[in-house]
């Protein structure tokens, strides 16, 4: 590819769920429905909840009933041709051409009200559920790693001799003591050289430390593994602290892979993996790119979706 033409694909940077385009050309929706009498109650730019209100944007300039529920969203009117809906981590997202009356912006939202009332709901339960993954960082706590559960045990006199002859503040080790670095062990402990009153700051610091230098050791083995079969080679890996994109690549053969993906199971990364190297033969996200990781991850949509129901604890 000509340098020129480089740029950069990114894998899952995720986008918030955007209304199925509907409705008559240039933005105008056609309702299924009689269309509802305008909601000309204008709310000021606040971020206190809406009395009322079930789902309520940060910056929510009106509220409207959308099967059954009330809902305050932000409205942004610009140079565009249609009535665009978004639903994010923030809520209701509604942007509209400038010309457009609000009863045109009314009848739209009607329209979708059983999927944006859908979208919030499922929005709102995944944001739930990654509170309750936050990690609390102490001895004996618990995280996901390579499909199984690693328990931290603090203990200061701890100290591993590591590759190169360099001590590591924390290896994985079975019950009995053993070194355990491959997944599959029924129980694996972290020990980490800390004492038992260590900040949970420091924990959380020694704990990232260990789990970033398994990340590059195990990702380099994977790029190297899955490189012969899709006949490509990278340049340079670099690890991503994102906090929810999954790896992205260059024309350049550079790849970068999120440190977080060691929460998941092996075959998870493994498909990211594929994925970002099958950008290297194919910059976009066509068929035939789709192909090309099938080639080697045959299963590719189960992982893929894995990636988007399974959460990775919040650190």
């Amino acid at each position: 590819m000509h340098p020129l033409l480089r740029y950069t694909l990114d894998l899952f940077d995720p986008q918030p769920e955007r209304a199925p385009v509907s409705g008559a050309p240039g933005g105008r929706a056609k309702p299924s429905q009689p269309v509802p009498k305008p909601d000309r109650q204008a709310l000021p730019v606040s971020s206190a909840p809406v009395p009322g209100a079930q789902f309520c944007h940060p910056q929510a300039t009106r509220q409207v009933h959308l099967d059954g529920v009330l809902v305050a969203y932000s409205l942004v009117r610009g140079k565009r041709r249609t009535i665009g809906m978004v639903v994010g981590p923030d809520g209701l997202g509604v942007r509209a051409p400038r010309w457009t009356p609000l009863v045109e912006i009314d009848a739209a939202l009607q329209e979708k009200a059983k999927w944006i009332v859908r979208k919030l709901r499922e929005t709102r339960d995944r944001q739930v559920q990654q509170i309750q993954t936050r990690i609390e960082w102490r001895d004996g706590a618990q995280f996901p790693y390579l499909g199984g559960t690693v328990q931290l045990h603090l203990d200061p006199s701890h100290r591993f001799v590591g590759a190169g002859a360099q001590l590591d503040d924390a290896h994985l080790a079975t019950p009995d003591g053993t070194t355990a670095h491959l997944p599959g062990a029924a129980v694996r402990l972290l020990r980490v050289a800390l004492p038992p009153t260590a900040s949970a700051a420091q924990i959380r610091d020694a704990v990232q430390a260990w789990l970033m230098r398994q990340a590059l050791d195990l990702f380099a083995q994977r790029l190297a593994h899955f490189g012969p079969l899709l006949q490509v080679q990278h340049k340079r890996l670099a690890l991503s602290s994102a906090g929810t994109r999954w790896g992205s690549a260059r024309s350049d053969g550079s790849i970068r892979l999120n440190w977080r993906l060691m929460h998941f199971g092996l075959p998870v990364i493994d498909y990211v993996v594929a994925h970002e190297l099958s950008h290297l033969r194919v910059m976009n996200h066509s068929p035939q790119f789709w192909d090309t990781v099938r080639s080697v991850v045959p299963d590719y949509p189960v992982l893929r979706g894995a990636l988007k129901t399974e959460l990775a604890p919040v650190w």
